[in-house]
């Protein structure tokens, strides 16, 4: 007689081709009191869904999708998105976000980029997100789509196509390169509102064009559900068509689109509520911000004004009743003249602030923490809450003190984004608990090595 494995170690993961086992990698192994377990590895519950533990992976371009227009694989996740983002599932990664996914052709920042334009179930952009998120799920891990349009720093090349002793720091992807040269659009066109050197210039978007944007963001939302996505971000970060709308720098319009803050948030907020209602209700909707452009005293800014940390803590409390669960707090992208604080807490404290205000305002919209989060104790305490100190290194008055003994140090997060860190690490969530000295499970094809 042969022996036998318990059946826990021979269970398929449901709803794939092909045979792999069961697995949840890296949740945090509950076997003394669950107090003695850091907040980045206690599960967090939004609406419907239960993240593992506090670790999200950023959506990051690969530039690796089939660029042809002709080829019915354009936009498409491939094989190669099947190895990395299965990688970062595997790992341990409590929700793993694709990268940016525009909603129409010409929103992609490269002709190389991905999308979810095609709403057929039969299309390879649908069946290679299906693909990704079910091998995701059987390793354990959440799918985030993040929905985006590039605006007016779309139609570029792939970064490592430029070339090294180039002025510039984009090269522009023409029509030879399967580019959209002719196609280029923002809230206000003309060569003043080129990106930088090495752009495009844009067009001006039409009131009906921006119409047919939301309805192509709803589209894409809708199309992500069917694929079994779990979680949706709209991307309004980093200089891309939201950010474009929202900044006086790069929206001149006079219509109802422009000019006053509550015209610049106006697409945004439609965007927001126009999916919102058209996903399931107990589905998560985050929303990605650069919270500034990094223009204070900019010449740009003394010109026009600028979208700075204020602007944003005056969006966000509108969040909760649009139906955003989570606010990703990144910043800068929407002009050559940003001077970025460049230390490693630099967007972390923008988005302890954001929380703060939040929290202080009643609102319970969710914080996300993005950029240089690379260390264990760094992200655990982002979310957990470090004792602060004063600039002599003294704990600060006692009141203070005594009061964060009863309600302990406040989070500067709810959760960390981490991107590059998982390209240098894609075991980072492993290593984290393990120096963290929190016991977790791992892929059972991986366990002798733990």
């Amino acid at each position: 007689m042969g022996s036998t494995l318990p059946p826990a170690q021979v269970t398929p993961a449901p709803g794939l081709s092909y045979f792999t086992t069961a697995n949840n990698a890296g949740v945090a192994v509950v076997d003394n009191n669950s107090t003695s377990i850091p907040t980045l590895f206690q599960p967090l519950t939004i609406r419907n869904v239960t993240l593992k533990n506090r670790i999200v992976v950023s959506p990051m371009c690969m530039y690796s999708a089939e660029n042809n227009p002709s080829s019915p694989n354009i936009g498409a996740l491939t094989d190669y998105h099947i190895a990395h983002l299965g990688h970062l599932a595997l790992k341990g990664a409590a929700l793993v976000f694709v990268e940016a996914t525009a909603v129409q052709p010409n929103g992609r920042i490269s002709p190389n980029d991905i999308g979810l334009w095609q709403h057929s179930t039969d299309s390879a952009q649908f069946k290679g997100l299906k693909r990704v998120v079910d091998f995701a799920h059987s390793q354990g891990a959440k799918v985030g789509v993040q929905l985006a349009h590039a605006g007016r720093k779309a139609s570029m090349a792939a970064p490592w196509l430029r070339p090294a002793d180039a002025a510039t720091t984009s090269l522009r992807a023409d029509a030879d390169a399967y580019g959209w040269p002719g196609d280029i659009v923002a809230p206000s066109g003309g060569v003043d509102m080129i990106w930088g050197s090495g752009y495009h210039t844009p067009r001006s978007l039409s009131v009906a064009e921006i119409k047919e944007l939301i309805a192509a963001f709803v589209a894409s939302a809708i199309t992500a559900v069917k694929a079994g996505v779990d979680v949706l971000e709209i991307h309004g970060a980093h200089g891309y068509l939201l950010t474009q709308f929202l900044s006086p720098v790069t929206n001149r319009r006079t219509d109802e689109y422009g000019g006053s803050y509550e015209n610049r948030t106006r697409f945004a907020r439609e965007i927001i509520t126009a999916v919102r209602s058209a996903i399931p209700a107990d589905m998560p909707l985050f929303l990605r911000v650069s919270s500034t452009e990094w223009l204070e005293d900019s010449p740009v800014a003394r010109e026009t004004g600028s979208w700075d940390v204020p602007s944003t803590l005056r969006f966000v409390k509108e969040l909760q009743e649009l139906g955003v669960d989570l606010v990703d707090v990144s910043s800068g992208g929407n002009n050559e003249q940003q001077k970025i604080k460049r230390v490693k807490s630099y967007q972390v404290d923008i988005a302890a602030q954001v929380r703060k205000e939040l929290r202080a305002a009643g609102h319970k919209t969710l914080v996300g923490a993005v950029g240089y989060i690379t260390d264990a104790d760094q992200a655990k305490d982002i979310v957990q809450g470090a004792d602060q100190e004063d600039e002599h290194g003294d704990v600060k008055e006692e009141a203070k003190a005594a009061e964060k003994l009863l309600s302990g140090p406040e989070p500067q997060a709810d959760v960390v984004f981490v991107a590059r860190q998982f390209l240098r690490d894609p075991a980072w969530v492993l290593h984290v608990a393990n120096e963290l000295g929190v016991n977790v499970t791992v892929p059972k094809q991986f366990g002798r090595a733990y």
